[in-house]
């Protein structure tokens, strides 16, 4: 049987970032029990869905999830390791803010079982943080980043750049503070504008404007250029690691493995079959008192729509994807998959290349992937 990954959503924030178009609520406060129960029983509806199965990730996303008690983390662990045969290198990771209250934490996190954390610095200056809306500020995320470091095997933490007015010399010399820091995982995203956000409100009024396409593709390239000098090169589009560092959960997703998703908003993948719960924490809660679980829709997918899922998601990895492993997976000659003309043409303008089976997109071709993307991955697979 495929090994199988499970992403746990723990939605609550502290404050809404302004950037932010993930499922985050603010609450006064929650009931832990109410809280315990329900993700307990959305476990065991998926467990029993998926029975024999090996799990070799864990993954607490959010919202905050460092804000979740680590007596309720070490139950939802204990309950996996109930229904499921745990890896024996289970890579177990929880996504923290940096803040004093949630790094005081650390140590109760790692003994309930947190093996590798993921902090959201988003910056490494004081001016940033307030632009971004963070509620830290920058000496107390290096603190936090120096008490993970001190209680979890692995360490990684998240920047966000292609800010308004940066420029190739700022963000240089934050990039080399952040590689000199001495984590084995990097997390560097664009900052993107996405709808319904306060950014976006902002940038409709004009109070800021934007970095433009071409200086932002400047700093990717400097990114990469830099990361892979320090021993840390991208193997997916944003994210940078030692070799052997690489987040095995995420790859889950990207080389279209199975995992399972509970808690509110929180999508899933299994058994040719894609899962989303109900978003709003309240209407979650309710669907797990009325039904004993929280999904809000539950849709098989379709070969082709599997085929190119796996497409766009294998060419973001440094690995590139396997074609003809693809095609036989998914039941689609090569040809389908890609069309050859379109392959040559892209191999011969240097934005793809090809190494044994595998194709790859190059350094000069990840600047343009989303384009290329919509150029090499067909709307409509046919055998």
């Amino acid at each position: 049987m495929p090994p199988l990954a499970l992403y746990i959503h723990w939605p609550f924030c502290l404050a809404k970032c302004p950037y932010c178009d993930f499922n985050s609520h603010v609450r006064a406060k929650t009931d832990v029990a109410a809280w315990q129960a329900a993700l307990f029983a959305d476990m065991a509806h998926e467990a029993a869905l998926l029975p024999g199965r090996e799990l070799t990730s864990i993954f607490f996303g959010g919202g905050t999830p460092s804000l979740m008690p680590p007596a309720l983390v070490a139950g939802l662990i204990e309950q996996a390791s109930r229904h499921w045969r745990l890896a024996p290198d289970i890579e177990i990771t929880l996504e923290a803010n940096p803040s004093s209250v949630e790094a005081a934490n650390f140590a109760a996190l790692a003994s309930a079982g947190i093996n590798r954390v993921s902090l959201g610095l988003q910056a490494l200056d004081d001016e940033t943080l307030h632009f971004l809306g963070r509620l830290h500020n920058a000496a107390e995320g290096l603190a936090a980043l120096d008490v993970a470091q001190r209680h979890f095997a692995r360490v990684s933490f998240d920047l966000i750049y292609a800010r308004p007015g940066h420029t190739p010399e700022s963000w240089d010399a934050e990039l080399a503070r952040a590689l000199a820091l001495g984590t084995g995982h990097l997390s560097l995203y664009q900052l993107t504008i996405e709808p319904g956000t306060r950014f976006a409100t902002l940038v409709r009024e004009g109070r800021f404007t934007p970095l433009d396409d071409d200086a932002a593709g400047d700093l990717f390239a400097l990114t990469r250029e830099r990361t892979r000098a320090a021993g840390l090169p991208a193997y997916e589009i944003s994210n940078h690691a030692r070799p052997g560092e690489e987040s095995r959960h995420n790859l889950t997703y990207w080389r279209y493995g199975d995992y399972a998703g509970i808690g509110p908003g929180a999508h899933g993948r299994r058994l040719e079959t894609a899962t989303v719960r109900h978003k709003k924490p309240e209407n979650y809660l309710r669907a797990l008192a009325e039904q004993g679980h929280g999904l809000a829709d539950e849709r098989a997918l379709p070969r082709a729509e599997q085929a190119s899922e796996a497409l766009l998601m294998g060419l973001r990895l440094g690995e590139g994807i396997d074609l003809a492993a693809l095609g036989a997976r998914f039941g689609f000659p090569e040809t389908a998959l890609i069309d050859p003309a379109k392959r040559a043409f892209h191999i011969g303008n240097g934005l793809l290349r090809e190494e044994g089976p595998r194709l790859i997109v190059t350094e000069a071709g990840m600047p343009l992937l989303d384009a290329l993307l919509a150029e090499l991955v067909p709307a409509d697979l046919v055998t």
